[in-house]
């Protein structure tokens, strides 16, 4: 159920209308009321709807239409950056992958949101801090995310904590049963470069400082990173056919039992337990010399600075991102939420047996850095990291990292 709005607050928000079109980009404010859309990723599992439904049977003058983009991230980014250049008012709320608040904020395509509308003292705070760009709440959290170590109870006596650990258990379990080792997404995109930022986290390492102003990378910890990789592929425990994974082919790959270990998000839990029953343990994942740390993932909702009716929008990212949806988005949905409390509920806990190792995932996370060229330092690292990793592994690990060093230094340097 909505809390009201403080008389005072509403105030703000309309007295917000001046203001908005300088931090914001557009010229509409914040008072506007009416229908609104709501442009997110494809929903995969059929729950957004029944959620949808319920504030539109609230609010009749005020419903929202949900625009469903393409489920690859690429896509959806690329379709809301042309709407929101031509400073089209079709979306109202906007489903922003975590990564994206820096650049859509400084493109002035997002309205800056009063923090005090939202209770995010709530929420896991780093999942409030891939909303907050120079000190602005650019957006609300609405699901998080972090990589996981599934591996296989029947096969693995104890998981492993760390990189020597999981590799000698990948190759024991190879060589004992028809069956791969580890696989995480090693195909040269976005999780690719999240799959190497965790390993070089894991390594104690840091690829760009948080606020995305300074390159971090020590060579040599990347170095060591990538050896890791290399090593698996060149060794057989990670199967060459994995430089070939995005998340689907990660978690189709482990529930159909190819894979002893494998790394993905939390949503590839229900589809092995599904498969494989009892049979799926879920643990951090491991690095160079006890647990490692994923790289922290997610969506925010924000509202778009051309939106006819901001005030609407706002209070429909209140409504979604309440406790009681926020309950449904892990049952239903299958995504983790981003109240805290939900990690600690016994009722969810029985249901869910990987939310407490979760939690402590997201705690330990680091967030990708805030920047708004944060795509062009993906890239450079998604294709270091493609080169140094791919047979006959001619590039040394050495050269690759100082080569990656030098271009994410010129991008920051040029933003």
């Amino acid at each position: 159920m909505l809390r009201p709005v403080p008389i005072v607050l509403a105030l703000l928000l309309a007295a917000g209308c001046a203001g908005t079109g300088d931090e914001g980009g557009g010229d509409t404010g914040t008072g506007g009321t009416g229908p609104i859309t709501f442009a997110t990723g494809r929903d995969t599992t059929a729950y957004l709807q029944p959620l949808l439904d319920r504030w539109n049977q609230a609010h009749p003058a005020e419903k929202v239409t949900l625009l469903e983009l393409p489920e690859a991230a690429d896509e959806q980014r690329a379709q809301m950056v042309a709407n929101l250049q031509a400073r089209s008012s079709r979306y109202d709320v906007l489903g922003l992958d975590v990564v994206w608040t820096a650049e859509f904020a400084d493109n002035g395509w997002i309205i800056p949101l009063e923090r005090g509308l939202f209770p995010l003292d709530r929420f896991l705070p780093t999942a409030v801090e891939t909303a907050v760009y120079k000190d602005k709440l650019w957006a609300v959290p609405y699901t998080t995310n972090a990589g996981l170590l599934y591996y296989r109870t029947d096969l693995v006596k104890k998981p492993p904590r760390t990189w020597a650990e999981l590799r000698e258990q990948a190759q024991a379990v190879t060589k004992k049963h028809d069956i791969e080792g580890y696989a995480g997404q090693f195909l040269a995109y976005e999780g690719l470069t999240v799959n190497f930022t965790e390993a070089v986290q894991s390594a104690g390492g840091q690829v760009v400082s948080p606020d995305g102003t300074k390159v971090t990378l020590d060579p040599a910890k990347a170095s060591t990173a990538l050896e890791f990789l290399q090593r698996g592929l060149r060794e057989g425990w990670i199967p060459k056919e994995s430089l070939t994974y995005k998340e689907e082919e990660t978690r189709l790959a482990f529930q159909e039992g190819r894979l002893a270990f494998a790394r993905n998000w939390p949503h590839a839990y229900g589809p092995a337990i599904g498969r494989l029953g009892g049979k799926v343990g879920v643990t951090r994942l491991p690095g160079l010399d006890g647990p490692g740390s994923s790289t922290l993932g997610g969506a925010n909702l924000a509202v778009s600075a051309s939106s006819k009716h901001q005030q609407t929008a706002q209070e429909f990212i209140r409504y979604f991102t309440g406790l009681d949806n926020e309950r449904r988005v892990l049952t239903e949905g299958s995504f983790p939420p981003v109240w805290t409390e939900l990690y600690d509920d016994p009722e969810l806990i029985r249901r869910f047996p990987y939310l407490p190792v979760l939690k402590e995932s997201i705690l330990a996370a680091k967030l990708r850095p805030a920047s708004p060229t944060y795509n062009q330092l993906s890239l450079v690292i998604a294709s270091s990291v493609a080169k140094a990793i791919s047979p006959p592994f001619t590039e040394s690990a050495d050269d690759v990292a100082a080569s990656m060093r030098s271009e994410l230094e010129e991008i920051i340097r040029t933003q």
